[in-house]
């Protein structure tokens, strides 16, 4: 790979044969050399996990000049963390995730794997974008979604993002888009996440599932209500999740800690 043009380092946790990462690498293939490091699977609501106690394997897809493509059997942030260690030829410019088949929006971001993927790359102080369509199916026309891949993706390889701060990117799914919104998540939770099902042979087994809920619909600053009416929600997203709010209130609890006597020998 030439060294003068910006490196993006790309995964996912859809897996890397996902039409997802194959559209996002052909929208910014001629924006820099590109290394895909992607989980040779599906690895869904892996978060920010990574593999403790199994041990790691890497296989080269494809290389050709400008782009190389490996399969991890481990999690999305294995994958970031292994490419940045032994398949990098230099430091990346960005750490791109997706694109994901289904929302980040709301508290998905706590569960996604592709949000992974860019916290990961956000806490080695590399400029960090995950792009999602609200579509679960496998083929979908993502093409909507190139001009605004590029726009974005030029601007952070221009200006890069704050430290500790990453881009969550999520599109409609819809043919054209009604504007461009910079939100904030929206209070949602999951509930009905659970169902237990009794195997012939004599045991209880369960699926997680579960339904969305939307705890301020109507708030128009949020990522749900920008998605829902048509709108591209991005929401700056940082690693520190200090409650500062909240620093004072405790800090005001006068918490004691006792004196303990120790007797001598």
């Amino acid at each position: 790979m030439e060294n003068k043009r910006p490196l993006l380092l790309i995964s996912n946790d859809d897996g890397y044969q996902a039409p997802g990462i194959h559209s996002l690498v052909e929208m910014l293939s001629d924006y820099g050399d590109i290394l895909v490091c992607a989980p040779e699977s599906a690895r869904s609501g892996f978060s920010c996990a990574f593999s403790a106690t199994e041990p790691l394997r890497l296989q080269c897809r494809e290389r050709r000049e400008g782009l190389e493509v490996w399969s991890c059997n481990g999690t999305p942030v294995d994958c970031v963390k292994i490419a940045l260690a032994e398949l990098v030829p230099r430091r990346p410019d960005m750490v791109i995730g997706g694109i994901n088949h289904g929302d980040n929006a709301s508290v998905n971001v706590h569960y996604s794997g592709t949000m992974g993927v860019v916290l990961e790359g956000s806490m080695k102080y590399i400029s960090s974008v995950a792009f999602s369509l609200c579509d679960t199916r496998l083929e979908v026309d993502f093409s909507p979604m190139r001009p605004l891949v590029r726009q974005i993706t030029a601007h952070v390889l221009s200006e890069p993002l704050p430290r500790g701060v990453c881009l969550n990117v999520n599109f409609p799914l819809a043919s054209e888009y009604k504007g461009v919104r910079v939100c904030r998540m929206a209070r949602g939770t999951w509930g009905n996440e659970v169902v237990r099902c009794h195997h012939p042979r004599g045991y209880d087994y369960w699926w997680m599932v579960g339904a969305y809920s939307n705890d301020e619909p109507e708030a128009e600053d949020t990522d749900r209500w920008a998605l829902s009416h048509g709108y591209v929600a991005i929401t700056p997203t940082q690693i520190d999740v200090t409650a500062y709010q909240t620093v004072e209130t405790i800090r005001n609890w006068n918490l004691q800690c006792e004196t303990v006597k120790q007797s001598n020998p």
